[in-house]
């Protein structure tokens, strides 16, 4: 497989993780609280990494090894873990008091706000993207918003917009230092960033031992899946794939979400989702495939 396209697909298993794992999140809430649940799974996704780097700079020439003290690495994780803790810290406090359809729509926002934000960091779109985007948005308004729900504006519904810029800025700052540094490394320490920042907000939430060991199925996959893995291959894939394309790509979670929930949760799956999923996979191929949709980038 030559190309990004094995990163474009690397960042199609990125959301198939991440929708599979909305089962495992929407129970992990049962029992701990939203700000316990992410300071647990990113700790947890963080040092799962560590092992696994010295597994492979072990089998690196020393020259080639980006060491913990770069500084390059240590500022791009800092960055990407901070946007990452209020990117996922919105979004879980604002599903609590929003629809699940209606939060999935107003979080997968990040697939506009992305191309914007490209342009003022002079990474200019094709009008090809644009199109796709369009194309998307589309097939998310059907795959989340059921007909007759209207769509008021409240505070969570605010909140989760927040996410999407978040969600915005974070793949952004993995576009930036992922080509320039060892991605594991970058991913690893993102996530304890990003778990260490919720340390305080998970005491205030008092979370009892018992509630936390009622969650470790929950925690556990989310940990390694989604966190320990999941968003790896998002550094990895980034590092070839152009953001709006990639932003494209992994808001294909909504719709493996929808999947899921209908294998694992014999969730009803209407026939306007199932349009929208089709939409959705019509907008990414039409990112993939059309003039200069996604070269491969260099590596600087």
């Amino acid at each position: 497989m030559k190309g990004s396209l094995k990163y474009s697909l690397l960042l199609v298993l990125t959301a198939l993780i991440w929708g599979s794992a909305f089962v495992a999140q929407s129970e992990g809430m049962d029992h701990v609280g939203p700000m316990t649940f992410i300071c647990i799974r990113f700790i947890i996704g963080g040092l799962f990494l560590i092992p696994i780097i010295s597994i492979f700079d072990s089998r690196k020439k020393k020259e080639d090894i980006t060491p913990w003290s770069d500084k390059s690495l240590i500022k791009g994780g800092v960055i990407c873990g901070v946007f990452l803790f209020l990117a996922a810290s919105l979004q879980q406090i604002g599903i609590k008091y929003t629809a699940v359809g209606k939060a999935g729509f107003i979080t997968a926002f990040y697939i506009v706000l992305v191309p914007i934000f490209s342009l003022f960091l002079k990474k200019k779109p094709g009008k090809y993207i644009w199109v796709s985007v369009v194309i998307a948005v589309a097939g998310l308004y059907l795959l989340c918003i059921e007909p007759g729900s209207g769509f008021s504006l409240e505070t969570s519904d605010i909140m989760l917009f927040a996410c999407a810029v978040l969600f915005s800025f974070q793949i952004l700052a993995v576009d930036k230092y992922a080509p320039k540094v060892d991605c594991l490394k970058l991913a690893s320490i993102e996530f304890l960033v990003t778990g260490v920042l919720g340390i305080v907000p998970m005491i205030l939430e008092k979370p009892a031992l018992s509630d936390v060991m009622s969650a470790w199925v929950s925690l556990g996959y989310a940990a390694f899946f989604s966190s320990g893995i999941a968003y790896t291959l998002q550094m990895v894939a980034q590092s070839r794939v152009k953001p709006a394309v990639a932003s494209l790509i992994m808001s294909l979670e909504s719709v493996f979400s929808v999947i899921f929930g209908f294998i694992i949760l014999h969730e009803i799956l209407t026939t306007r989702q199932g349009f929208g999923c089709i939409i959705m996979f019509v907008a990414v191929l039409l990112a993939q495939f059309t003039p200069g949709g996604n070269k491969e980038k260099r590596n600087d």
